[in-house]
């Protein structure tokens, strides 16, 4: 077992139950962000790498897995801020369903992300945020560290974007 200062045996044994169950939720967050297999699993790593000497304070939040999505969310946001945007290679998805068209899975996934590389980082953090998590504003404005004036903005502006993109000017979400 890893020995870090401040971090006791039991939130050890705790971190590890917390990253078996969680890792492939996280990764599919992770994916939806980053729109690259292996750049998800490296933000997954490097998010809960940072958490892990801080990991008492995780198992005080509320919802833990919340407050690990956060820190997820804005560690994609920070590796893009300041940097040249680059294009994405898109991969499989980590983890498909069983029994379904893997094609029409492939090429369903394939179009959404290639809609989500259209947004800014922050739109593209509140979307998923809301619509694959269902975080309400509130959440997502605590997430991202704005107001929830800000998060409201972000999904409107990033919903009108993805709309423009596929062509239609609905009001469906």
């Amino acid at each position: 077992m890893l020995s870090v200062p401040g971090v006791a045996e039991s939130g050890t044994v705790a971190f590890a139950q917390f990253v078996r169950e969680q890792t492939p939720a996280l990764l599919r967050s992770a994916y939806l962000l980053t729109g690259d297999r292996l750049e998800a699993e490296e933000l997954v790593q490097d998010t809960l790498a940072r958490l892990y000497p801080k990991w008492a304070r995780v198992q005080r939040a509320t919802v833990p897995l919340a407050y690990v999505r956060r820190c997820l969310a804005n560690g994609f946001v920070n590796s893009k801020r300041g940097g040249a945007r680059r294009e994405l290679l898109v991969d499989l998805p980590p983890e498909r369903p069983f029994g379904t068209d893997i094609a029409t899975a492939v090429a369903d996934g394939d179009q959404v992300w290639r809609l989500l590389a259209t947004l800014a980082p922050r739109q593209r953090a509140a979307l998923v945020l809301r619509y694959f998590h269902g975080a309400t504003d509130a959440e997502i404005a605590e997430a991202l560290g704005c107001r929830t004036g800000t998060v409201r903005s972000l999904l409107s502006r990033g919903l009108a974007t993805l709309r423009d993109e596929i062509g239609t000017g609905d009001d469906d979400e």
